[in-house]
């Protein structure tokens, strides 16, 4: 990860990429980073936004100047973190699949070749890490999914899913809040 860029993002953020693909190390060193920056108890931060591959640092620039705060952050993104040793905490999620709870099964197992409980096997044989929330409160974007699983999202999105659905779109899983 040296190619990590800091760029303004707006009159009072600052967007720090750490690379330009989906993987769980640049994953690991937001996480890393977001740590350090709670650690250090930095002034006039007002909030931290990770997403797949970056950092948004939101900031009041009447308690923080520009300089002040990116001289902070090339500093923290330098520090060394042991990334491969941190405690995980594993969430058992229970799905249910088919029917009512789940209309696309079908879908998937057509998509993929597979028979619908195969789809479920796969679904349900891995742990996936959460690498973001976003695009509705709560909402998790996981990552992890079995390549023979991945299918295109639908053409016409649903306009209402209820809430705690497990969907699964492009090369993630994600669940409904």
């Amino acid at each position: 990860m040296h190619n990590i860029k800091i760029l303004t993002a707006g009159d009072s953020s600052l967007l720090v990429e750490f690379g330009s693909e989906i993987s769980p190390e640049i994953n690991r060193k937001i996480a890393a980073t977001v740590q350090l920056m709670r650690e250090q108890h930095i002034e006039g931060i007002v909030d931290t936004i990770p997403t797949y591959c970056s950092l948004l640092v939101n900031y009041d620039p009447r308690v923080v100047s520009y300089d002040e705060i990116r001289k902070r952050m090339e500093d923290l993104v330098r520090v060394d973190v042991k990334t491969g040793a941190e405690a995980k905490t594993i969430i058992e999620i229970p799905v249910c699949y088919g029917g009512e709870y789940g209309p696309d099964l079908a879908n998937i197992a057509e998509h993929a070749g597979l028979t619908e409980e195969e789809v479920i096997q796969i679904h349900t044989s891995t742990d996936y890490l959460i690498y973001m929330l976003g695009f509705l409160p709560g909402f998790t974007y996981l990552g992890g999914l079995d390549e023979r699983i991945h299918t295109p999202r639908l053409p016409n999105p649903r306009i209402s899913i209820p809430a705690g659905s497990v969907g699964i779109g492009g090369s993630q899983t994600g669940i409904y809040p």
